[in-house]
């Protein structure tokens, strides 16, 4: 597989282009090349760059708006119902972000529910941001079925990731971001698109046999992360994302990967805390513990590997598939 380095700059105006190029407003254009390109130097490649071709896709065919504007509706002192209004999930989740940083320092702890929503990419990354504003953050988002009920068939849940993130005093925030796949259903996908075997355990096919076809993965179930546990997580993801917010639940949606069907109208959940709440000196106490992570012989930090891809590729720029970078710029010359 060839190779093309983009510069930071460079991959970011090459989404944006293709985006408008596709029914796609200046601004959302530019809000989803934050998060994909925020996904590339996070080492999430399969929530980067190679999302491009399905995004601009499914907005040319109108399953997701890309003009749409969310809009926020406080519900509670401390709660924000925010309609994605079928749009790409950036937008609304930036605005569930700027709703929770106005209300979380008054009220201590606040939560935004987000509907009618869309492939929300690397969670960490929402989290992430709060974080570096000075909060604690959760955040849960569902996406179409791909995984079934432990000892069932039937996908109902989605590979649903769960992030957190908190600062700490004078360091990085630590973050973590954990799908309730054993891994994340983008890593089929782009193993699909350059048609590469997967390893043995990702995924079972669609009458419930172990597989390394990536098509074949795609069509069947992902292995969920520890077994029946993961199950049970991805089942709390669906209650906080579809049924607590409105949204559909991953058994109700379409996929990500294609141009077919309904909007999937997605739900993402994010609680935001005032490390301050307390006053027990938690950003102190956070650093604590980071430290003695950090400090360990051979253990690794939550959040401290995607810290240094993004300072290196920031650096030397965004290794990508060449025949990928030849599809967008396609897409971006109509």
């Amino acid at each position: 597989m060839s190779e093309r380095l983009l510069s930071v700059a460079e991959a970011h105006a090459l989404v944006v282009a293709a985006l408008m190029a596709s029914r796609t407003s200046p601004d959302n254009a530019a809000q989803v090349a934050d998060a994909l390109i925020g996904a590339e130097l996070a080492g999430q490649g399969g929530h980067g760059l190679r999302r491009v071709p399905a995004y601009a896709a499914q907005a040319r065919a109108g399953k997701v708006d890309g003009f749409a504007t969310p809009s926020a509706k406080r519900t509670r002192p401390g709660a924000v119902h925010v309609d994605a209004a079928l749009g790409f999930a950036y937008p609304a989740l930036g605005l569930a972000a700027r709703e929770l940083l106005a209300i979380t320092p008054e009220q201590g702890i606040a939560t935004a529910g987000i509907y009618r929503s869309h492939h929300a990419g690397v969670a960490g990354l929402a989290v992430e941001a709060l974080a570096e504003q000075g909060l604690v953050a959760l955040m849960f988002a569902n996406a179409p079925a791909s995984i079934a009920p432990w000892g069932g068939r039937r996908p109902l849940y989605g590979t649903d990731p769960i992030a957190f993130a908190c600062p700490t005093e004078g360091g990085l925030p630590v973050v973590v971001d954990v799908s309730m796949s054993k891994v994340a259903r983008g890593k089929i996908m782009a193993a699909n698109q350059k048609k590469e075997p997967i390893p043995e355990g990702w995924a079972l096919d669609v009458d419930g046999n172990p597989t390394t076809d990536a098509k074949a993965a795609l069509a069947g179930t992902m292995v969920p992360l520890g077994d029946a546990k993961g199950t049970a997580l991805a089942l709390m993801v669906e209650l906080l994302c579809a049924g607590l917010t409105g949204a559909n639940y991953a058994y109700e949606q379409s996929s990500f990967f294609d141009a077919e069907g309904a909007p999937p109208a997605t739900g993402q959940l994010l609680i935001a805390i005032d490390p301050q709440a307390f006053g027990t000196g938690s950003l102190s106490r956070f650093a604590e513990m980071a430290g003695l992570v950090a400090g360990m012989d051979g253990a690794r930090l939550p959040g401290s590997r995607r810290q240094a891809i993004r300072e290196r590729l920031r650096r030397d720029g965004i290794p990508a598939d060449a025949a990928l970078v030849i599809e967008i710029e396609q897409i971006a010359a109509g």
